[in-house]
């Protein structure tokens, strides 16, 4: 018997040990939250206090500045006496807070006074002479800065052993008459009652001295001293001082302790609910899974703008979800009845159901069914429209491939957007193509009426020639045409240069010598060039390397940049420094690199920064759109355009300005040579 008691003690022990450890632990639980509650609330309590005593001095200072306008307004346009005194009258009358106001002279004595009347004059018991010291301070501070300046609060002895603390606001008087000073008495009691009101309810608020002790309060109730806050409140010429005393005392204990009480019961009842979790984890896994499964299709109904398909290992659709439905215009019941998706086009409709079952035999590889397709939808209404398909296994709970879940995404809007987008390119760059032309018209003028000329005065020449013939009249007759068709065809070959850059010829990428780049270019650019005097050095390594790229659109964007770099130079470089230099570069990497230099002035750093937007320039007669479109047109070749330019200010004239921009090396293009020739055309 003995032996078997020896063995239930210890038995009865550890079953006991937990539950005394819990016991334990809510009661050290239920302690600390009820001394974390009151530390909180404390630190509450006078955080409010703070924020209230914050709050009331800015309202105080608000109020006194406000009081200093109401002031200044009295000697707005240099009143007379008589207007003066109506105007305070009438301002005496309309603010309690305000108990006097003076005009004194330049040895600050009193030449008009008005007391408040709604109550007991001011100086009655003790005279004002007696009480000028803090005014003076505060009206000599006035002269010195020619601004108002608020006296330190003073006490004023009323009738019946009473008193009233009293603050002096001194403001100068600007003008020639005798009077240099009006003082405002304040009461700091009516002052703090004007600018909180005297009816506040949750705090006491107290203007008080450095010691503590109280010049001025209001509020309905008194504070009980326990949460304080303080704040100062700094006047031209003065400090004060506010205090924010809490109505309430220190936090009570019962709401805390019964808020332990109810948190330390949850805990208890948590843990019973952990004991009970383990005689209903099986139950509790198959609400978890049912509730998993719900939430899944829930929020694939509700939320999902991506129509969602799964169908069976036959590939019949077993759901879709309500953006599948709008998407083709057929009701989940129609395309879950349906023996062929009625979304196919007729047309195509054997070439997709052979495309499916090879599609979903691939799929069983998790690398195949990441992978996404396009393909043609048909809506109800018989519309085709574009759409990206993405596909996985669908498995159920047991692991089981059960089909195949599909993401469908429409891509009609997409297809719209990129369109307008090619659109909008395109017109961007006709109207870029548009003001390049125009600007060659007035160069055109200028290069044509050279070979005119001369076409003229040749065949005026041979005019007179006929006129009067004699021995020499048909070698010079000769000479004349010979002369007039090289100027006709000089002008022929200017026309034919801007026509065929004008012209818009629709081309894919081919490969282009860079060589026939830069030359194709030359005679428009020579237009330009001869007006201002400018010399082109042209450069390519031989072999010429070939390029893939779109001939017309990489001309416009030589064009383009030749032609900025010409204009750089008209009006700050001089004549002889004039020199555009076009570069082909090397190969390196697969890519050939382009160069147009200009020794201009270089440009501005806040120019820089929005060079490249569309519709930005610095030219009145500019469109804003030549840098933008060849900055497009050269990463649609997969290249990048670059620039690279320092101000003249750091003292090196004329640094320029240098655009670099890459093209893809086409397929069996020259190797990077050893050294690189140069050919130079001279001046225009």
């Amino acid at each position: 018997m003995a032996t078997v008691a020896a063995v239930a003690v210890p038995a009865r022990a550890r079953r006991l040990l937990p539950w005394a450890l819990l016991l334990a632990l809510l009661l050290v639980a239920q302690s600390l939250l009820v001394v974390l509650s009151l530390h909180h609330e404390h630190a509450r309590a006078q955080e409010e206090a703070d924020a209230a005593a914050a709050e009331a001095a800015a309202a105080l200072r608000a109020e006194l500045l406000r009081s200093v306008q109401s002031l200044q307004s009295l000697l707005w346009n240099q009143p007379s006496a008589q207007a003066w005194r109506a105007d305070a009258a009438e301002l005496l009358h309309a603010r309690r807070d305000l108990l006097r106001l003076e005009r004194r002279d330049a040895a600050l004595g009193v030449t008009l006074a008005l007391d408040t009347p709604l109550g007991e004059p001011l100086f009655v018991a003790l005279p004002r002479a007696q009480l000028m010291v803090d005014t003076e301070v505060a009206c000599r501070a006035a002269q010195r800065t020619a601004a108002p300046h608020f006296s330190r609060s003073y006490f004023v002895p009323m009738r019946g052993g009473l008193g009233i603390e009293v603050i002096d606001l001194c403001l100068p008087i600007a003008g020639e008459g005798r009077d240099r000073y009006m003082v405002a008495s304040l009461s700091l009691t009516g002052v703090l009652e004007r600018a909180l009101g005297a009816a506040v309810l949750r705090h006491e608020y107290s203007l008080v001295e450095g010691d503590g002790t109280r010049l001025a309060r209001t509020g309905a109730q008194r504070g009980a001293g326990v949460f304080r806050g303080e704040q100062l409140i700094a006047l031209p010429g003065t400090l004060l001082q506010l205090r924010a005393d809490a109505v309430e005392g220190r936090p009570r204990l019962i709401p805390n302790l019964t808020l332990a009480l109810v948190v330390g019961l949850s805990v208890a009842l948590f843990a019973l609910v952990l004991l009970l979790a383990r005689d209903v984890r099986r139950r509790a896994r198959a609400e978890a899974a049912l509730a998993e499964a719900l939430a899944f299709r829930k929020a694939m109904e509700d939320s999902l703008s991506t129509g969602l398909r799964a169908r069976d290992l036959a590939g019949r659709i077993t759901y879709v979800n309500p953006a599948f439905c709008a998407m083709v215009g057929c009701s989940a019941d129609e395309l879950r009845a349906a023996a062929q998706p009625p979304y196919w086009p007729p047309e195509h409709a054997a070439q997709y159901a052979q495309r499916q079952q090879a599609r979903l035999a691939s799929l069983r590889d998790d690398a195949a069914a990441r992978e996404g397709f396009e393909t043609v939808f048909m809506r109800k209404s018989g519309e085709r429209f574009p759409v990206m398909i993405y596909e996985a296994p669908l498995v159920d709970g047991a692991g089981r491939h059960t089909g195949w879940m599909s993401a469908v995404l429409d891509m009609s809007a997409q297809r719209r957007v990129e369109e307008l987008s090619r659109q909008q390119q395109e017109r961007l760059q006709l109207a870029a193509r548009l003001a390049a032309v125009g600007e060659m018209a007035s160069l055109l003028g200028h290069e044509l009426n050279q070979p005119l000329a001369a076409i003229a005065s040749y065949a005026h020449g041979s005019l007179n020639l006929l006129a009067r013939p004699d021995a020499q009249t048909p070698a010079l007759l000769d000479e004349a045409l010979t002369r007039i068709a090289e100027q006709a065809e000089r002008a022929g070959r200017v026309i034919k240069s801007v026509h065929d850059y004008v012209r818009r010829r629709e081309q894919a990428h081919e490969p282009v010598r860079a060589d026939l780049l830069l030359e194709a270019v030359q005679p428009l650019v020579q237009l330009q060039a001869r007006k201002s005097g400018t010399r082109i050095e042209l450069r390519w390594p031989q072999p010429p390397p070939r390029v893939r790229c779109d001939r017309t659109m990489i001309e416009q964007v030589l064009l383009n940049l030749t032609r900025n770099a010409i204009q750089a130079m008209e009006h700050d470089t001089p004549p002889e420094r004039r020199v555009l230099e076009l570069s082909v570069l090397a190969p390196q990497q697969r890519r050939v690199g382009f160069v147009v230099a200009d020794a201009g002035p270089g440009i501005a750093p806040e120019v820089r920064q929005q060079l490249f937007t569309p519709f930005f320039t610095t030219r009145s007669e500019g469109m804003g759109l030549g840098l933008s479109l060849c900055r497009s047109v050269v990463e649609q070749h997969g290249g990048m355009l670059e620039l690279d330019t320092r101000s003249a200010a750091d003292g090196s004239a004329g640094s320029g300005t240098t655009v670099r921009f890459t093209l893809p090396l086409a397929d069996g293009g020259a190797p990077a040579p050893a050294d690189a020739a140069a050919l130079v055309a001279g001046r225009g």
